[in-house]
């Protein structure tokens, strides 16, 4: 089993030993477990394969590295799976496997563990980002329990103002002005507008929990 990366950014650390002060916390939680679903930064090292397990609930899965990954299964079917750093993938519960990342280097993984239940049909707001702002919003993937979107800003971009209809996860692909890579966060339903004020290009993953 992957275990559960726990760190704080550099940045912070700096920050404080100048000042003289305690180090302060990242806004940001290193976990959420609410009644929706679990998140967690889980790091595989390499070439350590980990238990036989199965997962109780679906997932999503956010790669922070590039890397391949196999699955095991008890009959000793291999599914190889790989992956680029940023890209997420939909995992469904069950199937007891043997997981192991066979590449150099340690791989990390934002996973999203899902307790809600099935919503179909679910209609967004008339201002929903991918209707208002469809430059910075881009469908990922969607199903009864999740819709997930892939967000990016080029350096100095500004968005329209649009609303986020559902508690929404977002995960942090680099670093930007509200989060380090690999960092997430949990946010409410909001209407609001964004902005990238650096001078390079910033992405993040929004996870909307139905």
């Amino acid at each position: 089993m992957p275990e559960i990366a726990r760190w704080k950014p550099l940045a912070v650390l700096a920050a404080a030993a100048l000042w003289g002060q305690t180090p302060a916390q990242s806004p940001n939680p290193s976990s959420i477990d609410t009644a929706q679903a679990r998140v967690i930064l889980a790091t595989e090292q390499p070439h350590r394969p980990g238990a036989l397990h199965e997962h109780a609930t679906n997932r999503v899965q956010i790669y922070l590295n590039s890397g391949v990954t196999t699955l095991t299964g008890p009959t000793g079917k291999v599914e190889r799976i790989e992956y680029k750093a940023g890209d997420v993938r939909w995992s469904l519960a069950g199937g007891r496997h043997i997981s192991e990342n066979i590449t150099d280097q340690p791989v990390r993984i934002v996973e999203i563990e899902l307790k809600n239940k099935p919503h179909p049909g679910m209609k967004m707001s008339d201002l929903d980002p991918l209707k208002v702002d469809p430059k910075h919003y881009r469908l990922e993937l969607e199903n009864d329990q999740v819709r997930v979107l892939r967000v990016r800003f080029g350096p100095g971009e500004k968005g329209v103002q649009h609303e986020h209809s559902l508690n929404h996860i977002v995960v942090y692909l680099n670093d930007q002005r509200k989060g380090k890579a690999g960092e997430f966060r949990l946010d409410p339903p909001e209407t609001h507008s964004e902005e990238n004020p650096l001078d390079y290009a910033v992405e993040r993953i929004a996870i909307d929990l139905k």
